[in-house]
């Protein structure tokens, strides 16, 4: 059963999965906006485009490597974006980045996990957004977090991965931030660390 995260708390992801995990994936869902229609007529959706984003940060603080829309793939491999869906549509998980924690170079100590909306609509006009985590061994959701009405924001500091010895901590930050891409964020990402 997945754990619905608030602010703050703190998981251990082989404590909560009952194993060690070597590989997980974050999956961002959400849908457009219904328009408001005249008279019964029009309607439909405005789109949305939420960005998955997977920063991964040395012990020291340093941004080594980054995957987002403009880079679908960390420089080793060991992390992959599925691509970037500008509307929302579909069913399930609209963006989802796949870490491969076992195999993350030593230097990397931090992964933050981050939205932005980059049409700009504040997450308070999104009724549907979600991330979730999945240990990709099964396909179990280890935990969830909800986007939708979070405030007047268009970008979120959604969680931390951290290293510890050989386990790795899940921590939901649900950090408001205001920016198109993660570049936007950075001052505020590093408080986070």
């Amino acid at each position: 059963m997945a754990l619905s995260l608030q602010k703050g708390q703190q998981i251990s992801l082989a404590k909560t999965s009952g194993t060690t995990l070597t590989t997980v994936r974050m999956g961002v869902g959400w849908e457009g906006i219904k328009k408001r229609s005249f008279l019964g007529f029009g309607g439909g959706r405005e789109a949305v485009d939420l960005d998955a984003n997977a920063l991964l940060f040395d012990a020291r603080g340093t941004l080594v490597d980054q995957v987002w829309f403009r880079q679908l793939q960390s420089k080793d491999g060991t992390v992959r974006h599925s691509g970037d869906n500008r509307t929302g549509d579909g069913d399930g998980d609209d963006e989802t980045i796949t870490i491969h924690l076992s195999r993350l170079p030593q230097n990397v100590t931090t992964v933050i996990l981050s939205v932005n909306n980059y049409t700009g609509q504040s997450f308070n006009s999104i009724e549907t957004a979600y991330c979730r985590l999945i240990n990709e061994q099964g396909e179990k959701e280890l935990a969830r977090y909800e986007l939708a009405g979070q405030g007047s924001h268009n970008g979120l500091i959604m969680a931390s991965l951290k290293r510890e010895g050989g386990d790795w901590n899940f921590k939901a930050i649900g950090a408001p931030c205001v920016g198109k891409t993660y570049h936007d964020n950075l001052p505020d990402i590093r408080a986070h660390l």
